[in-house]
C-alpha cells in the first residue's frame, strides 16, 4: 500500500492523529505539509516537530504550496517551497491547484523548473483531474482525481494516454468514502491505475481534516 497523506488539522488539535501517522509512516509515498494554506509567514514549532519526528520515521516530507490554476506569481510560489524546506526540512513539494489544460503546460514546466533548481526531490502536481498528457512527465506523481467517493464510483473515467504510464506516477485522492470501504477505495484506485491514492471519511469542507483508516490497517 502506498498512500499521500494531505493531514490538514494543526498537531496541537489532534495529535492522536499525527502520533498514529509518525508511526505509520513506512506505509506511506509521503505527507502533505501545510501548515496555514502553504508554509505560513514563520515556522511553526508544532509543525517542527511533526516534521522531525516524521523524518526520523522515513516519511517523504511534500511542502503544500497553492497556484491558483497557475494564477499565482511563479515566484510567490517557489519561495512557499523554499521556506518549507528552510523551516521544516521538506524533501519535496505538493503543488496544489495546478491547471489541466494544454495551455497552461509551459508556465507549469517553468514553475517545476525553478521549483527544482530550489533543491526539490519530489514534485506532486494536483490539477485533481487528468490534465493534458503532458504535465504528468514534469512530475514524480500527478493527482488525477480529487473528489467525492460517490463521484469516484459513478463517474470516473480514465483516458487511453495514461497507459503509457506506469501505475506508480499517478494518485487518487477520494474523500468521502464510508469506512468500511476504505479497502475497496485502495483497491480501486489500483485497477484503475494509480498504485497511489488518499481515501479519507471526511467531508467538506476539509476533508482532509482527519487520517486516512487505511494507514491504520483498516482491512
Amino acid at each position: 500500500m502506498s498512500l499521500l497523506i494531505p493531514l490538514y488539522v494543526h498537531p496541537a488539535e489532534d495529535p492522536g492523529a499525527w502520533h498514529r501517522l509518525i508511526s505509520g509512516a513506512a506505509r506511506t509515498y509521503g505527507v502533505v505539509l501545510n501548515p496555514a494554506s502553504g508554509p505560513g509567514r514563520e515556522p511553526d514549532p508544532a509543525f517542527t516537530a511533526a516534521a522531525s519526528a516524521l523524518r526520523t520515521a522515513g516519511a517523504r516530507l511534500l511542502g503544500y504550496a497553492d497556484t491558483a490554476y497557475g494564477r499565482r506569481d511563479p515566484a510567490e510560489v517557489v519561495a512557499d517551497v523554499r521556506r518549507h524546506r528552510e523551516w521544516y526540512a521538506a524533501d519535496g513539494c505538493f503543488l496544489d491547484r495546478v491547471p489541466a489544460e494544454r495551455a497552461g503546460l509551459p508556465g507549469c514546466r517553468k514553475m517545476v523548473r525553478s521549483v527544482r533548481r530550489a533543491g526539490v526531490d519530489t514534485v506532486v502536481l494536483n490539477p485533481g483531474v487528468h490534465p493534458a498528457p503532458g504535465y504528468t512527465r514534469l512530475a514524480d506523481l500527478t493527482v488525477t482525481f480529487e473528489g467525492h467517493w460517490s463521484t469516484y464510483v459513478s463517474a470516473f473515467s480514465r483516458p487511453a494516454w495514461t497507459a503509457r504510464h506506469p501505475a506508480e506516477r499517478f494518485c487518487h485522492l477520494v474523500y468521502g468514502v464510508p469506512e468500511a470501504l476504505v479497502p475497496l477505495a485502495v483497491r480501486t484506485a489500483h485497477d484503475r491505475g494509480a498504485a497511489v491514492s488518499g481515501p479519507v471519511t471526511g467531508e467538506q469542507p476539509n476533508p482532509w481534516a482527519g487520517l486516512t483508516p487505511a494507514l491504520s490497517g483498516v482491512e
